[in-house]
């Protein structure tokens, strides 16, 4: 029996541990986790857009608080960099803030912000990218985006989500300053494997404990030529807090030839 045993259901059971202990792989075509990630990086960046987003924030108590501002981007002359205004419209208490984001492939990101109380224009250091970008849930980090070259990518499986089939990819920065100025240890993506949009992520903290999670639905082609997507509603729940904040979008306008002097902190105190 022991010989029977040893020879049939052992070198099975091997086989199979060494197939749950294996990354996933990708099917042939498919393209490797690093051009997965950069595509996502990519695909919703169009020559420049101007919509609408409307921010709901709830706390743990069911207490909301709604927000509504005019955004605007513009791709930088390398195809890659985006410059991102975001005018607070409502409520009257925020009403003429405005947070201007600029991406560097080569260097830190620049972030602007114009608090109307102190008519004053201050410029963020790169470690304020972990900060909560204007009482949100979301970092300054989660709305510039975060490189492509700044974190470590295994994929762990493939897996159907709400009728996708999507890449689930885990990141892991590459070095300590990433992992401080980003206030992230890892992030784990769910990627469409046929438009590259996250639909869900979350992010644990320096601490390794779970942090937030994202939901983000309603993903529309908003430019057909270029195989631009972008989703229209994206939801962030910090787990630790229990405090939610909804983004949706509307009105989105793309390639609409917007001039760069609006994407200027001179421009900042101005009204549209």
């Amino acid at each position: 029996m022991r010989d029977k045993i040893s020879s049939g259901v052992w070198p099975w059971f091997l086989a199979l541990t060494c197939a749950l202990l294996t990354p996933a792989a990708l099917n042939a075509g498919d393209p490797d986790v690093e051009e997965i990630m950069r595509r996502n990086f990519m695909v919703g960046k169009v020559v420049d857009s101007r919509g609408n987003i409307r921010m709901i924030l709830t706390n743990a108590r069911g207490t909301r608080r709604e927000r509504e501002t005019v955004t605007t981007t513009k791709l930088l002359p390398n195809g890659i960099d985006q410059k991102r205004l975001i005018r607070f419209r409502v409520p009257a208490e925020v009403r003429g803030t405005a947070t201007l984001l600029v991406e560097h492939a080569d260097g830190d990101d620049d972030i602007w912000i114009y608090l109307p109380a102190l008519r004053k224009v201050r410029r963020l250091v790169a470690n304020n990218k972990k900060d909560s970008f204007v009482g949100t849930d979301f970092s300054y980090g989660d709305i510039i985006g975060h490189r492509v070259q700044d974190w470590k990518y295994a994929l762990l499986r493939t897996e159907v989500l709400d009728g996708a089939d999507t890449y689930v990819i885990e990141a892991i920065p590459r070095t300590d300053a990433v992992r401080e100025h980003s206030g992230y240890g890892k992030r784990k993506l769910w990627i469409r494997r046929d438009n590259y949009v996250a639909i869900r992520g979350q992010y644990w903290d320096t601490g390794d404990t779970l942090l937030k999670e994202l939901e983000a639905d309603d993903v529309r082609e908003i430019d057909p030529a270029k195989a631009k997507w972008q989703a229209f509603q994206l939801r962030m729940t910090n787990k630790q807090t229990g405090h939610v904040t909804e983004f949706r979008v509307s009105d989105l306008e793309v390639d609409i030839g917007l001039d760069d002097a609006l994407f200027s902190e001179r421009y900042l105190d101005e009204e549209d």
